[in-house]
């Protein structure tokens, strides 16, 4: 019978703080993947494809050196999950090759916001009015990335808002799995099943890469095989709408990534909207901090 993770608060927020430097990087190679930085830009579809390759590559290489006992899957939690996560993903990689990365990333990441939401009818969590007002300065900072006038408007940052919903109910399927299997065996499933959808997607649009290209679409699968062992360990050992919001350290990893690569340097706007929807995580951080201290006294 599966034990599911001892309760551990601050290791889960160290755990998503890593994932979330491996994930930030995996944007980075996205992104020089769907522009012409490494050759002819891949379609986005075809970029998830060689995501969840090369991460199923190195799961399964895992599996093979730790051997651990793999039990029968919740395949209706594995469907759900596997769908949304290449939906968002897709939807994150199409976004990032039109609009910096900082602000592709910050605007994704509301999916902490929405599933927070999700959490309170799906997994029966309790959301206090800390928690609401994380969230409503979040959202308020993602309204001002994303322009909202006719001159200063991306359409592109429509697609990193598709992406924060599709990924914030996949955050509620990884909670339900990681109560219920191991980590190892959620990765190994879910990008199982990942890599049967994108290949059927990817032959619509299929183009040779080059070998820079080859070397990215690798480098993109390990580090997102990183990511998600971080991301699904730290899920396993903490309430989904306190830990997720921790992974609004992405937006400082993507901004540094962009400026390092590409010489992206953020613009006001970009700046303070960053710094809001950091706040808000910033917010939830502090008063799950007080509330726990509280607890144990």
């Amino acid at each position: 019978m599966f034990v599911p993770k001892a309760h551990n608060p601050p290791l889960a927020a160290l755990l998503i703080f890593v994932a979330s430097a491996f994930l930030a990087a995996t944007t980075l190679l996205a992104k020089a993947l769907g522009t012409d930085t490494l050759g002819a830009p891949l379609h986005p579809m075809q970029i998830s494809h060689g995501r969840f390759l090369f991460a199923f590559l190195v799961i399964v290489s895992a599996v093979g050196i730790m051997r651990p006992t793999l039990r029968r899957p919740h395949w209706g939690l594995h469907i759900g999950r596997t769908s949304f996560g290449w939906l968002g993903i897709t939807l994150m990689f199409a976004s990032v090759a039109f609009i910096p990365m900082a602000d592709a990333t910050a605007i994704s990441f509301l999916n902490p916001v929405f599933a927070m939401v999700l959490a309170i009818p799906l997994l029966k969590e309790g959301v206090g009015p800390w928690r609401w007002l994380a969230a409503a300065v979040a959202l308020i900072g993602a309204m001002v990335l994303l322009r909202p006038t006719p001159a200063s408007f991306q359409p592109a940052a429509l697609l990193a808002l598709a992406a924060a919903v599709v990924i914030g109910m996949e955050l509620i399927f990884i909670k339900k799995l990681s109560g219920r299997e191991s980590p190892i065996q959620i990765l190994l499933v879910n990008n199982a099943m990942g890599l049967t959808i994108a290949s059927v997607a990817v032959s619509f649009v299929f183009q040779m890469p080059s070998p820079a290209q080859w070397a990215a679409l690798a480098g993109i699968g390990a580090l997102m095989a990183c990511a998600q062992a971080c991301f699904v360990n730290g899920m396993a050992r903490a309430d989904a709408s306190f830990v997720a919001p921790i992974s609004y350290a992405t937006l400082l990893f993507a901004a540094l990534y962009d400026f390092a690569i590409f010489d992206v340097v953020p613009d006001a706007v970009s700046l303070i909207g960053s710094a809001i929807i950091l706040a808000g995580g910033l917010i939830l951080v502090w008063r799950e901090a007080r509330h726990r201290q509280a607890l144990s006294r």
